[in-house]
């Protein structure tokens, strides 16, 4: 195959020239087939700076389009406590401005997503009721039903709509999105015959509950005219079947009925745990079968999402006529510069997605996103980092890094790059730690990019090198002759059910029989019947779970939660998970805590009401709290005049040896601390990043 060129080369043709043409929508031209769709990301304009910085680097980055994210455009539709995007008022123009600015100083065109979230708003802040066709329960728990919207309503709604297309114009963006997508849009409650049983014109046949959607379209055009092109976001299929839209039904009506109305189709599937699952239940390109038949339908370029990561599948969706642009939000928070390594012929610089929606579960949590495989995102403005710069070291200081899981091997990956002499331990016989073991249970394989990525990049510096099998003690250390040490070691989990429910050892877990989650993890045969006890309430338990009833066992999964997996809730696949275990014959538990451990049975017991169940077991795994493995740590550190003799400057530990958590935070410390390694923090206060302030002028 012949070899794509590098940057400034006229070489032969790239077999990805095709991901670089230029692509015209309506009146404007991007500049190549990379496009970042909206996404949320937990900055809104109440962290403007700190979003233009993260969107400004995409730009930078190569991508021909970048969106911001939702942005609301009414107080009667407001999402707190998540931060997104608002065009309220005048005095939001400067905050977006600020934004579109970043992006498209570096040569991309700027998006922006104009939304109403109807029904589905809670309006915690503006305490305004949610408006919507027909009047409905929001779905998410909030007691309050939606206001009926009558003509004047309607006429209002569109009004504002026009108002914000001008606002955005105004502040600087090139595309503005009518959005009828994720089943949180209004147009798109007008379209569903479940949220819409009006009688009117705006009601009943689907010519009807598309005229509020058809009516946007036509007067955001009439808006910003030539200055801007006009997107249309939309659904095809709700994975409802029948019940709802679906991409052979409706979903298809709808593009045809509109068909020439956008300069651009934004086509995926809702709602957003559908569009967004993660890589445990869809593969690469999932969302393929539901949209293709869009570019038959329209002559107008077509941009979709699946989570591509691989540029021979960025080619061969364009090849066959499924996408004119290849749209991502995942794949371009993990590298921001994808669209520069494909162009520049650096394919395994590429740093992929592995769909494990940490990022999205920022912004369900009301905070700034993170990402597992991009410490930097979030950061480029407080912190000054940049995925693909790093300071010149600040010393001729060699370091000696234990522990090669993700925090080791970013940390040695970063310092690295900035030019120390990096050495690093591993005890084992492979790289990535925790990221190793646990990418070979059940749904996990993705995880392990973000093994293979830093050690395919470390791979490359001749100034860093790699020893396995290398348990190393103190002494080992202090004559190894490092001046700088850091330790990452890691942390074990515990076997005695010691966690958020039980603050103290459970009774009987000191039994042959009871097991910590690493028992699994290094493959120890498992007899069943299993109990495994989650007081973790991420992932973990419940892959344990499910790894253990694929070998065939008999498998009970007891929480003290009211749900397995809990936290997923934020990274939108708990659904899925506890389908999939009951799918699979897993007995769920739920509100359960253990009250003591004998040898082949276990006693749990309501939260609640204390009552007692006996339940058989063979084996019980405990996924519940973990023990930092510090030991070498304290025995450097404890020892002052050993470390000096040594002539160790700093021993610092990092990751799971500080702290556990989960990977993106072992990722994110490793990654602090090369950054960090020779900087001092200037705050006396101690805040070692800027911050973004309310401004009370």
């Amino acid at each position: 195959m012949t070899q794509p060129r590098k940057d400034g080369a006229n070489a032969s043709a790239s077999p990805y020239d095709i991901l670089f043409e230029p692509v015209p929508i309506g009146p404007l031209v991007a500049r190549n087939r990379f496009f970042q769709v909206p996404h949320c990301n937990g900055m809104g304009t109440i962290y403007p700076r700190t979003q233009a910085a993260m969107r400004g680097v995409k730009a930078e980055g190569g991508w021909a389009v970048v969106c911001t994210e939702e942005t609301m455009i009414h107080p009667d539709s407001e999402s707190t406590p998540t931060p997104n995007c608002e065009l309220l008022d005048r005095g939001d123009i400067r905050a977006l401005a600020v934004i579109a600015e970043a992006i498209k100083r570096h040569g991309a065109l700027a998006g922006i997503g104009l939304v109403h979230h109807g029904f589905t708003a809670t309006n915690r802040l503006s305490r305004l009721a949610p408006v919507a066709p027909s009047s409905q329960p929001n779905p998410y728990g909030e007691p309050i039903q939606s206001r009926i919207m009558d003509k004047a309503d309607i006429r209002a709604f569109r009004r504002r709509h026009r108002t914000a297309a001008l606002r955005a114009r105004e502040a600087g963006y090139d595309i503005v999105y009518v959005y009828a997508a994720h089943n949180i849009a209004l147009p798109m409650h007008f379209i569903s015959r479940r949220y819409n049983q009006r009688t009117d014109e705006y009601g009943g046949a689907l010519e009807n509950r598309a005229r509020l959607l058809r009516e946007l379209l036509e007067e955001t055009r009439d808006a910003v005219g030539d200055a801007c092109a006009v997107a249309l976001r939309f659904a095809v299929d709700e994975l409802l079947g029948p019940r709802g839209i679906t991409c052979e039904g409706e979903g298809r009506e709808v593009v045809e009925m509109l068909a020439e109305l956008p300069d651009l189709w934004d086509v995926n599937i809702s709602n957003w745990d559908n569009d967004s699952q993660t890589s445990r239940f869809a593969e690469e390109g999932f969302q393929d079968s539901y949209i293709a038949f869009v570019k038959g339908v329209t002559s107008k370029p077509v941009v979709g999402v699946g989570r591509y990561t691989s540029p021979d599948a960025m080619v061969g969706r364009v090849r066959r006529g499924l996408l004119d642009f290849i749209g991502a939000a995942r794949p371009s928070i993990a590298d921001p510069y994808l669209p520069e390594k494909i162009r520049g012929g650096r394919i395994d610089e590429i740093r992929e997605c592995i769909g494990c929606n940490v990022c999205v579960a920022g912004n369900n949590t009301g905070a700034p996103m993170r990402c597992t495989q991009n410490a930097t995102v979030g950061e480029e403005w407080r912190r000054g980092w940049h995925p693909e710069r790093f300071a010149p070291k600040g010393s001729d200081d060699s370091v000696l890094i234990v522990g090669a899981g993700p925090a080791g091997l970013e940390c040695a990956r970063v310092l690295g790059e900035r030019g120390y002499q990096v050495h690093l331990a591993e005890a084992g016989t492979e790289l990535g730690g925790r990221v190793a073991t646990e990418s070979r249970l059940a749904g996990l394989a993705a995880w392990r990019r973000v093994a293979d990525y830093r050690a395919s990049a470390i791979g490359r510096m001749a100034n860093v090198s790699v020893y396995f099998d290398s348990r190393l003690e103190a002494a080992h250390l202090r004559e190894f002759g490092a001046p700088r040490v850091v330790i990452a070691t890691g942390a074990r989990w515990r076997k005695d059910g010691t966690g958020r429910a039980n603050l103290a050892p459970i009774p009987g877990s000191e039994r042959d029989h009871v097991v910590s989650a690493d028992a699994v993890l290094a493959g120890a045969e498992i007899a069943g019947p299993v109990v495994v006890f989650d007081d973790d309430h991420y992932y973990l338990g419940g892959v344990i779970a499910e790894t253990l009833r694929l070998r065939g066992l008999a498998v009970t999964l007891a929480t003290p939660e009211a749900e397995p997996s809990t936290w997923t809730r934020n990274t939108l696949e708990q659904a899925r998970i506890e389908t999939r275990l009951r799918e699979i014959g897993v007995e769920i538990a739920t509100r359960r805590n253990i009250a003591r451990i004998d040898d082949d049975s276990l006693t749990l017991t309501c939260v609640f009401t204390g009552r007692r169940e006996e339940r058989a077991c063979a084996t019980v795994v405990m996924v519940t709290a973990r023990t930092p493995e510090d030991a070498l740590y304290h025995a450097l550190v404890d020892d002052d005049a050993a470390r000096a003799a040594a002539g160790i400057k700093s021993v610092v530990r990092i990751g799971d040896c500080a702290a556990p958590g989960i990977i993106a935070a072992a990722v994110h410390d490793g990654h602090r601390h090369a950054r960090a390694l020779d900087a001092s923090i200037e705050d006396p206060d101690g805040v070692p990043y800027l911050r973004e302030r309310v401004s009370l002028e």
